[in-house]
């Protein structure tokens, strides 16, 4: 080291500079007032899975959706002017084989959120990362980034890595589950740091550790973006309600939505005096008629692809618990809807199955849907001004 470099050095053996503006040591507004996932409508709504293809519908059901960025920009246009709260994709490295090699073709979720970050001006945009596979410090400073080219409006899905094949193009091996969310514990806790720490930091855990740690700029909204997780099973119920403001859930019945609700908002109530939002997921189908709709649903069905969707649960029931009661008997809803709950019927009968699912204690809908350009515009038309109707959007 040069006599000039040791001069400049302090005495903890770090270059000293200057005192940095607080545009860059503090978030420039509260996220209340930013990202939309913290709004006061009713029920909020999104779309989930358009950066993956065949979105939700593990099927060769005709459709026009595909897996372009000129698509999935539209798509995001499109909710964006509808009002919708949230663009939450899956974050997915190889496909499930079978004939459609299910959400083979995908486009990474923190790049394609910084690029529909920029194509949108309203609606909350979401990255899925499986913690295992981004270094805290390397995830903060991208939820930074995006985080600013929105305007405070981007989120982070927190997903622990539950598929073997993937964990291990990473040059990992699968970790028992509640391992995974002991280092997710450690991974949130060290990405927070990042973007709160004013000044530098060590982190020392049993899955990371860092010196000397500095991350700036912070986020647009603070203290730290939105921050939601599908954990279902006990592990996972228990890592949302300490650290998320939304839990995504998997649910197959209106009754298991209001017991699920009333016990994770319980739980983050009495263990960790925190509020938390809950919200689920599925496939929604919406036309002129019951039969016309139940048709379509019923092609997706009779379209299926079987093999990928063996694929998708076999997996599933070795390797995660959030989906364990699902995957036998409701295999087809794999096939329509990543085992969500499926929303079918005209528009006056989606708008009583949204409210049921409001009622039920779940503050948001997250769709999937067979064709989700052409679908949305009709939904726009027809579903939108009744859900006002019925007071659950304004």
């Amino acid at each position: 080291m040069t006599a000039t470099a040791e001069r400049i050095k302090n005495e903890e053996g770090l270059f000293p500079t200057a005192p940095r503006p607080d545009s860059e040591t503090k978030p420039v507004a509260d996220r209340t007032t930013t990202n939309p996932i913290f709004n006061n409508q009713k029920l909020k709504l999104g779309l989930f899975g358009t950066n993956c293809s065949h979105g939700l519908t593990i099927s060769h059901v005709e459709t026009t959706y595909e897996t372009s960025w000129e698509h999935t920009k539209a798509i995001a246009q499109q909710a964006d002017r509808m009002g919708f709260e949230a663009l939450v994709p899956i974050a997915r490295w190889r496909g499930f084989g079978g004939t459609t090699n299910f959400n083979g073709n995908s486009f990474e979720t923190y790049t394609w959120a910084a690029g529909l970050a920029e194509a949108t001006k309203n609606i909350g945009v979401f990255a899925t990362s499986h913690l295992p596979t981004v270094h805290p410090v390397m995830a903060a400073k991208m939820a930074t980034t995006i985080d600013r080219i929105s305007g405070g409006r981007f989120g982070v899905n927190l997903v622990m890595g539950w598929f073997a094949p993937e964990m291990e193009m990473f040059g990992q091996k699968q970790g028992e589950h509640d391992d995974k969310y002991r280092q997710g514990q450690e991974w949130v806790d060290f990405a927070k740091k990042a973007w709160t720490e004013p000044g530098l930091f060590d982190f020392e855990g049993d899955f990371y550790n860092s010196q000397r740690v500095e991350s700036y700029p912070k986020p647009h909204q603070g203290p730290y973006p939105a921050l939601i997780n599908a954990g279902n099973s006990s592990a996972g119920m228990a890592f949302s309600a300490r650290n998320v403001d939304v839990n995504f859930a998997a649910l197959d019945t209106i009754e298991n939505m209001k017991s699920y609700s009333d016990k994770i908002r319980g739980m983050a109530r009495e263990e960790f005096n925190r509020s938390l939002d809950v919200m689920t997921y599925g496939l929604v189908v919406v036309r002129d008629t019951e039969k016309e709709a139940k048709a379509a649903f019923q092609e997706v069905l009779d379209k299926g692809d079987y093999d990928a969707a063996e694929n998708v649960t076999s997996l599933m029931g070795m390797q995660s618990q959030s989906f364990r009661a699902q995957i036998e008997q409701f295999k087809e809803r794999f096939v329509a809807g990543w085992a969500g709950y499926p929303i079918v019927g005209t528009p006056e009968q989606v708008t009583e199955q949204l409210a049921a699912v409001n009622d039920a204690g779940m503050g948001g809908f997250i769709m999937g849907m067979i064709d989700y350009n052409e679908e949305l515009k009709y939904f726009d038309e027809n579903v939108m001004p009744l859900l006002k109707e019925a007071g659950l959007r304004h």
